[in-house]
C-alpha cells in the first residue's frame, strides 16, 4: 500500500513541481507549506474522530515535533482571497449573460449591452451576478482577459468562458482551487460506499493521429462548454435566496472538465 501511495504521490507532485519551478518557488518554501498542510489536516483529522485536538496529538500523528507543530499552526500564509472572489464572480457574470434572457437577443444569444441604463445593461448584469464589485472594475477584469470587448456600440461578450489571461495571481488561484477539488473528490471516493461516491471519470486514447488532435481539442472545448452551461442553468434554478430561506445552510457544488495532451507511448 505504501509503495502504491508513494508512486501516486510522486506522479501527482511532478506536474505541480513543474509549475512551482516555472514560478520561482524553491524547495524550502514548498516543504514549509507541506508541513503546514500536515498540521492543519492533522487537527481536522483528530477532530473528525470525536477526540479533542491538541498539539501533542497532532505532533504524534504527523511525526513533527510539538514545537514545530505549534509554530506551523500559528504560521500565517497569505491567501489572495480577492483574486478568488474576482475569478468566481467573473464566471457568474459571464454565465448570467449566457443564460439570463434579460441580457440576450431575441434569438437567445448574449446581447451587446450598453454600459448603463434600465433593464439589460452591463451595469445591471454585474449588479445581478457579481455582488458588490463595481461594474467598471468587472469590465476591467473581463477586458484584460479578452472575455469582452467594449466600444461605442456597447459591451460585447467575446468568449463564452472566463479564463484569466492577464492576471497571474488569478491563474495561480485556479491551480489551488480546482486541483484541490479534484483531489478531494478522488479522496472521498477512496473511502465512500459505492452509492455515495462522486462522479469522476475520464476518457483517453494513446493512439490518436497527430493531425486529428487539434480537431478533437476544438470538439471537446465546444461540447464541454455546452455541458457546463447546462449545469450552470440547473444550479442557478436551485439556488437559495438568503432572504426567503435564512435558516437553510447552502452547499457548495462544482463539476469540472479538463483536457490533457501528452506524447504517445515511448515518446516521453
Amino acid at each position: 500500500m505504501n509503495q502504491v501511495l508513494s508512486a501516486a504521490v510522486l506522479k501527482l507532485l511532478r506536474p505541480l513541481v513543474r509549475v512551482l519551478l516555472r514560478h520561482g518557488m524553491a524547495y524550502g518554501s514548498f516543504a514549509e507549506l507541506a508541513r503546514k498542510a500536515y498540521v492543519e489536516e492533522g487537527f481536522v483529522h483528530v477532530e473528525s474522530t470525536g477526540k479533542r485536538s491538541t498539539v501533542s496529538g497532532v505532533s504524534a500523528l504527523t511525526g513533527l515535533t510539538r514545537k514545530e507543530t505549534k509554530r506551523l499552526r500559528e504560521l500565517d500564509v497569505v491567501d489572495d482571497e480577492s483574486s478568488s472572489q474576482r475569478y468566481n464572480r467573473a464566471i457568474r457574470v459571464v454565465s448570467g449573460w449566457i443564460s439570463d434572457s434579460r441580457f440576450q437577443t431575441g434569438a437567445g444569444a448574449p446581447a451587446v449591452l450598453p454600459m448603463e441604463g434600465q433593464g439589460g445593461s452591463f451595469s445591471a448584469l454585474v449588479k445581478e451576478y457579481s455582488g458588490d464589485i463595481p461594474p467598471a472594475a468587472m469590465l476591467s477584469v473581463l477586458e484584460s482577459s479578452g472575455t469582452v470587448i467594449a466600444d461605442d456600440s456597447g459591451v460585447t461578450l467575446h468568449a463564452r468562458a472566463y479564463l484569466p489571461a492577464a492576471t497571474p495571481t488569478e491563474k495561480l488561484d485556479i491551480l489551488g482551487t480546482d486541483v484541490a477539488e479534484l483531489i478531494d473528490s478522488i479522496g472521498h471516493n477512496l473511502d465512500a460506499p459505492g452509492d455515495q461516491r462522486y462522479f469522476q471519470r475520464k476518457v483517453s486514447n494513446v493512439l490518436v493521429h497527430p493531425e486529428a488532435v487539434p480537431v478533437f481539442r476544438d470538439f471537446a472545448t465546444q461540447k464541454s462548454q455546452r455541458l457546463l452551461e447546462d449545469y450552470h442553468d440547473w444550479l442557478s434554478e436551485h439556488e437559495i435566496d438568503p432572504e426567503l430561506e435564512p435558516d437553510v445552510d447552502p452547499r457548495y457544488v462544482a463539476v469540472g472538465i479538463y483536457y490533457s495532451e501528452y506524447p504517445g507511448p515511448g515518446k516521453d
